[in-house]
């Protein structure tokens, strides 16, 4: 847990992406969340977490649903949703937070 609280707690916005390599909406995220990462570059990060290799920290999170988008800035959770979205979309919600 103390990794993730590295990975959280930084000055740009992170989108956490949890995913499952058997769940359809997941792997169709995985393109969206390629182009959000290379529209914004260094501006934010992008990280997938598979939840088969993290269960600990689905459970804590309360991840039920899949894909289960969350945006952290400065170790503080600022947004969540489940279910996919554009790329448009979400390049949008993270300017929010820059």
């Amino acid at each position: 847990m103390s990794k993730f609280g590295e990975l959280i707690d930084v000055q740009v916005p992170v989108l956490l992406d949890f995913f499952a390599e058997w769940n359809e909406q997941s792997t169709d995220m995985h393109p969206v969340l390629t182009d959000v990462a290379a529209a914004l570059g260094d501006k934010a990060k992008v990280i997938k977490i598979d939840i088969e290799k993290n269960q600990e920290l689905a459970d804590a999170l309360k991840v039920k649903g899949l894909p289960t988008l969350m945006i952290y800035k400065d170790g503080e959770m600022k947004w969540r949703q489940s279910g996919e979205l554009k790329a448009n979309t979400l390049i949008s919600i993270l300017q929010d937070y820059m």
